[in-house]
C-alpha cells in the first residue's frame, strides 16, 4: 500500500475528528500526488466514495486501510465508482450502499446519490459559494442558470432570498432540486423552475427579473446543448437585460483548456460596464498544481 500512503495520511487526519458535513477527502485530480492523479475520495456522511478515473489497483485493500483510519466508526459504507467504465459502474466494497440519502452542509439539507450517476448531486468544490449565498442573499432575486439539483438556489433561499429562478434543461435534475427545496421546508411560491433549454427561454427568464444575483455555472461541454468555449458568449451578450443596477454576477468555468483570462476577457468584450471584482475560491480541498486548469469562479458586478 506504499503507493497509497498519501491517501491514508489524508484519511487518517480527516477521520481523526468527527466529520458531519460532506467534503472532499483526497483530491488526486489536482496533480499534487504523483501516481494518484486518477483517484478522488469524497465524504458524504456516512458514505465514502472512491472515484477512479482509471483502474484503481487493490481497491478492496485500500478500503480496508481507510476503515482502519476511522477511529470513531463514522464510515458506514465504502463505494468504488469506475469513472472510466461505460455507465460509471459503482460497487459497494464495504458496508451498505444507499441509493439516496440526505446530508447537511452549513445547516442546509441536500439529497445526494453517490455512485448512482457520474455526479452525486452536490458539487463539493462549490461549498464556499453556497456559504456566500447564505450570507449575501437576503431579499435578493436570484437567477440560477444550469441549476442542476438547485443546491445554490437552496442556499440562497436559506439565506433569505426573495425569489430563486432555476433553469436547467434536465427535468430529473429540476425535480431533484424541488426535493432539495422541500427538504428545507422552503416556500415553493418563491421558487420558479424551468426545465428548458436556456437558449430557448430568454423571454420567460426575463419575465421573472430583474435579478440581484445571477449565477452562471455551466458544464464545460454537454453534448448537444452547451460548449463553454462556443456558447458562453451567447449568454454574456444578453446578460445586461437580466440585471438590476449593481447586480452580482457569479460565473464559473471548469475546463483545463480555458485559462484564467477566458471569462474576464469575454465579459470585458461583450459587457464592458460589468466589472470584475475578483476570483471566488473553490473549496480548499480542491488544491491544484495547475490552478489555471481547475475550476475558476469569478465575481462580477453590474453598473
Amino acid at each position: 500500500m506504499h503507493l497509497y500512503q498519501p491517501i491514508l495520511e489524508r484519511t487518517t487526519k480527516f477521520f481523526a475528528e468527527q466529520q458531519s458535513e460532506p467534503r472532499r477527502v483526497f483530491h488526486g485530480r489536482g496533480h499534487l500526488y504523483p501516481g494518484l492523479e486518477h483517484i478522488n475520495l469524497d465524504w458524504y456522511p456516512p458514505i465514502l466514495l472512491i472515484s477512479g478515473y482509471s483502474e484503481v489497483t487493490a481497491v478492496a485493500e485500500l478500503a480496508e486501510e481507510i476503515l482502519s483510519a476511522d477511529p470513531h466508526g463514522q464510515i458506514e459504507g465504502v463505494i468504488h465508482q469506475s469513472r472510466s467504465s461505460q455507465g460509471a459502474i459503482a460497487n459497494c466494497l464495504w458496508g451498505e450502499a444507499k441509493d439516496a440519502f440526505v446530508v447537511t452542509e452549513h445547516g442546509v439539507l441536500y439529497e445526494v446519490q453517490p455512485g448512482v450517476n457520474q455526479n452525486a448531486g452536490l458539487f463539493l468544490d462549490m461549498r464556499p459559494l453556497r456559504r456566500w449565498l447564505l450570507d449575501y442573499s437576503s431579499d435578493k432575486n436570484v437567477l440560477n442558470l444550469f441549476a442542476y439539483t438547485c443546491s445554490l438556489s437552496v442556499a440562497a433561499l436559506a439565506g433569505g432570498a426573495r425569489q430563486v429562478v432555476n433553469v436547467d434543461m434536465s427535468k430529473p435534475s429540476i425535480n431533484w432540486g424541488k426535493r432539495n427545496h422541500e427538504l428545507n421546508d422552503q416556500d415553493m411560491r418563491k421558487v420558479r423552475s424551468m426545465p428548458h433549454n436556456l437558449f430557448k427561454s430568454w423571454g420567460r427568464i426575463q419575465k421573472f427579473g430583474g435579478y440581484d444575483t445571477v449565477i452562471i455555472d455551466p458544464p464545460t461541454r454537454q453534448r448537444g446543448s452547451f460548449d463553454a468555449e462556443r456558447d458562453y458568449v451567447s449568454i454574456l451578450k444578453k446578460l445586461h437585460k437580466l440585471l438590476k443596477p449593481g447586480a452580482d454576477v457569479i460565473a464559473s468555468v471548469n475546463s483545463p483548456y480555458l485559462g484564467m483570462d477566458f471569462l474576464p476577457n469575454l465579459m470585458q468584450r461583450y459587457q464592458s460596464k460589468i466589472r470584475l471584482l475578483g476570483e471566488m475560491p473553490a473549496s480548499p480541498e480542491f488544491e491544484d498544481r495547475y490552478p489555471e486548469r481547475a475550476l475558476k469562479i469569478f465575481h462580477f458586478r453590474g453598473a
